[in-house]
This record gives C-alpha cells, sequence and structure tokens, in this order.
C-alpha cells in the first residue's frame, strides 16, 4: 500500500505518519509538507530515519503535485487550523482558502487522475456558532456545562453529534472546512473513489507548535511552564469554556481500518473526539498546571473574540458503532506528555510561535 500524507511535517501529520509506520511496517509513506509553518522542520529527520519519504511542496500549486509518485490513498492533514485565519490582520480571507479549499481541490484532481482513496482530517468548526454560542450552559467545577433539560437538535449527552447544523456562520475557516467536505464527498460519488472524512476534536500532544488557537492545551502548557502571559479571554474572565481533548495517534487505527475496508456501507462522515471524560475548561487547566508546575497568574480579558463557544466536545458514538473506534490516551496522559516536552524544552514557543 502506497499512502500520501498531506501536511506531513505538521504536528498532527507527522504524529500519524510515525504511527501509520508502526502500523504497516510494509507500507510505502511518503509526504509533502510545505515548511511555511516554525517548527515543522524539526520533523523531518525524525521521519526521514524511519524510511518515511518527505517532499517539499504545496498542495496549493498543481505542479508540486504532478511529479508524486501513485498513491492508493491521501490523507489530508495540510490546513491552516486556525479558526481566527482571514480575519487576525496575518491570514487574510484568500491565503485560507487557497491552503484548505484550493488545495483541497488540488488533491482531489491527484485522487482522480490516480483512483486513490482520500481521507479528510476536518474540525468541530464545521458546527453552526449562533446555536453552540447560545447553549444553555451552567458551571460546575469551574467548567460549563449544558444544562441538563437543555432540548437543542444534534447535541446528546455525550457532546455534539453529525446531524448538528453546519449551517453558517461557521467562521472563514469553519467553512473553508465545510466546503472541502461537500466538495471530497461530490468528487468520489462522482469519480468512484472513497471518501472519508474524520471531524476531529482538540488535537494535542507533545510537539505541538504554539498558537493558542491552534492548539490550546500545548500552549497554555508551555506558557505557563515558561511563566508567560495568559489570559482568559471572554465569558466574563472566568476560563470556563471548556474543549476535549484528543491526541492525534488514537486515529491511527481507524485510519488504518478505513484504508483496508474501503467500501465499508456506513456515513462517511464521523466525529472523533476525547468526549466528556477527556474534557476540561481552561480554569480546571490552569488547576492542573498549578499543582504539577507551581503558581502562576492568568488574567481575566471579558472582552470576547470571534467565534467564541463555551462549550465544545464531540460525540464519537458513530465512529464507535461504525468503527469500533474510542480514544485511548485518556487527557492525565496526554497532559503528563505535554508537561515533560515543556520542561525539556524550554525554547519551544520561541521556536515555533
Amino acid at each position: 500500500m502506497n499512502i500520501l500524507v498531506t501536511g506531513i511535517c505538521g504536528f498532527v501529520g507527522s504524529v500519524i505518519a510515525r504511527g501509520l509506520r508502526e502500523a504497516l511496517p510494509d507500507a510505502s509513506i511518503s509526504g509533502i509538507d510545505n515548511f511555511i509553518r516554525r517548527g515543522s522542520e524539526t520533523n523531518r529527520e525524525p521521519l526521514l530515519e524511519l524510511g518515511i519519504q518527505v517532499r517539499a511542496g504545496d498542495i496549493r500549486f498543481p505542479k508540486d503535485l504532478a511529479g508524486l509518485e501513485k498513491a492508493d490513498w491521501v490523507i489530508d492533514c495540510a490546513a491552516n487550523p486556525s479558526v481566527l485565519a482571514g480575519i487576525d490582520g496575518v491570514t487574510g480571507p484568500r491565503d485560507l482558502l487557497d491552503h484548505n479549499l484550493v488545495g483541497t481541490m488540488n488533491l482531489l484532481e491527484y485522487c482522480r487522475a490516480h483512483k486513490a482513496g482520500f481521507i479528510l482530517l476536518s474540525t468541530s468548526r464545521v458546527y453552526s456558532i449562533p446555536p453552540l454560542a447560545e447553549l444553555p450552559v451552567t458551571v460546575r467545577d469551574e467548567a460549563f456545562a449544558p444544562l441538563p433539560d437543555a432540548s437543542v437538535a444534534g447535541i446528546s449527552a455525550a457532546g455534539v453529534r453529525e446531524d448538528f447544523s453546519t449551517e453558517p456562520p461557521l467562521s472563514l475557516y469553519g467553512s473553508s472546512k465545510r466546503c472541502s467536505e461537500l466538495l471530497a464527498l461530490e468528487y468520489g460519488l462522482t469519480f468512484d473513489f472513497p471518501v472519508r472524512i474524520n471531524r476531529c476534536g482538540v488535537l494535542a500532544g507533545a510537539g505541538q507548535f504554539g498558537k493558542a488557537d491552534q492548539g490550546i492545551f500545548s500552549y497554555w502548557l508551555h506558557c505557563w511552564a515558561a511563566r508567560r502571559p495568559l489570559k482568559y479571554i471572554g465569558f466574563k474572565g472566568t476560563g470556563c469554556q471548556v474543549r476535549d481533548c484528543l491526541h492525534p495517534r488514537d486515529i491511527v487505527p481507524l485510519l488504518v481500518r478505513q484504508m483496508h475496508e474501503p467500501a465499508r456501507p456506513v456515513a462517511p462522515i464521523q466525529n472523533l473526539s476525547g468526549g466528556v471524560e477527556n474534557s476540561m475548561s481552561l480554569a480546571q487547566l490552569s488547576r492542573w498546571c498549578e499543582g504539577e508546575l507551581g503558581p502562576h497568574t492568568v488574567q481575566p480579558e471579558t472582552q470576547p473574540r470571534p467565534f467564541d463557544i463555551p462549550w465544545m466536545i464531540l460525540d464519537s458514538a458513530r465512529a464507535a458503532r461504525d468503527w469500533d473506534w474510542r480514544p485511548a490516551t485518556p487527557i492525565a496522559l496526554v497532559l503528563e506528555e505535554i508537561k515533560a516536552h515543556a520542561l525539556s524544552h524550554p525554547e519551544w514557543l520561541e521556536m515555533t510561535a
């Protein structure tokens, strides 16, 4: 089996590539990366040492894909993953869409030409913001939780299901990923190649690059260890906003099954998350950091940011039912892994932020 991983030197792409090498020792694994993210270069040599081919290239440009060997599967981990992309004054809307939508279109053309299967790593941010922002919540142990009697279509006690609204507004980032999902499904049906879409919760682990809007768990621990400024933004500065935590290596067993069973008669879209048991608020994360790393002050900032929501946990029941998939790494182990990395790499934020 020949597997192409895009964004292979990013945090998620590199973890998945290493996991695939361990799970599929006889597979040919290669990848492409444009190395525009600070820190991505550090993942190149370790991948090469595992016999994984790494090519410098950009999925935004068809010519960079034209010279690639034929793959049986493309796993798309390349994206601008920031919900603030397009409005943050750093990345413009066109840049965001070039990365997240035009890049997907070019990969789908590659799949069409080679009859390769396509697996897209998507995001919880494809779900509609207004009903999430207006979700009736209470506070339990410094964390928001939906009110028990709140009845919202598409939300269960376990989190947001795949049938929750994807109507805009989603953010430009969320819309770029939702458009990519739709385009992938259309290509697969029209040109007869398998497509799977895995909507992921917050991905976290050691070696994640240091930006708050692209990996809050890792960023928080690194800042805490380095005694850098931290803020609780919005929600009256309480830090009660909640997210689930998922290590990307836990996705690998599902990817292997999806590639080995391309005709499995199940829905093409599934949520993947750490779930309620692997979720935490920022205030709870700070409490954990204080116990493990000592005291630090977090400043409240009551002014909200665009697209902020109080609570987002994905319900992965469909993946459990259809693929027998469940997260394998408890949040405590993820945090311990990040803590060890932060203590042994005090320069990490300067290298990658």
